[in-house]
């Protein structure tokens, strides 16, 4: 009779060691073998993985700069939820690498970075500063953002009237969030004298923005 043979499955690969390899490589600045490493590890879903691929594309650490590389990775980190890969997006979303040039947009997550500690320590007066340059740009987002500062008097004093005035700004632009906060604004009477019919025309504003 003839012996049968069966093919084993391979063992499965321990990841976190893949991983271990690929940071001890790029400690002793091995960066090819780091690259190729991580490269690994990131098919795996490693967040912490694509976030040192960015890098090493932005640095051109083991390959050629290629700041398209860099963002794409930085992304696929940042929707994995990787902190320091949302910072950098908002970096060379700033610095106009790997992306249009949209000044705006990357300040305004530079601004929402610092509002919420993500990847930095919590700092208001910064996320303010990014915001009002954001604001320059003609951003909405930071608008709005601004008027909810004043309104909740995080980094500055309430300033109703503040608030507001940075509202009407967003909603001019058809910024949704806004709409409804002048809404609320009305509604309650601050800053604006109390006016229930200017809240509800309001509301009814920003509903229709979010209707398809």
């Amino acid at each position: 009779m003839c012996a049968t043979a069966f093919a084993q499955a391979p063992p499965p690969v321990d990841q976190k060691a893949v991983f271990r390899r690929a940071t001890e490589m790029y400690e002793k600045k091995n960066y090819p073998g780091a690259l190729r490493a991580f490269e690994d590890s990131a098919k795996a879903n490693n967040s912490e993985a694509m976030m040192y691929l960015g890098l090493m594309y932005a640095g051109g650490q083991g390959t050629a700069v290629d700041y398209d590389q860099a963002m794409a990775w930085f992304l696929k980190a940042a929707a994995a939820g990787d902190s320091q890969a949302m910072c950098n997006v908002g970096i060379l979303y700033y610095q106009g690498l790997g992306v249009p040039k949209k000044y705006d947009r990357g300040m305004f997550n530079l601004g929402a970075l610092y509002r919420d500690g993500l990847g930095v320590p919590v700092n208001l007066a910064e996320a303010m500063k990014w915001f009002l340059k954001a604001a320059d740009g003609g951003n909405d987002l930071a608008m709005n953002s601004i008027g909810v500062l004043y309104m909740n008097g995080q980094g500055v004093p309430v300033d109703f009237a503040e608030a507001m005035k940075w509202y009407r700004k967003a909603a001019e632009l058809g910024n949704r969030a806004a709409m409804h906060n002048i809404g609320a604004l009305y509604e309650a009477g601050k800053g604006v004298p109390k006016d229930q019919d200017e809240a509800q025309k309001w509301y009814a504003k920003s509903a229709e923005q979010s209707s398809p």
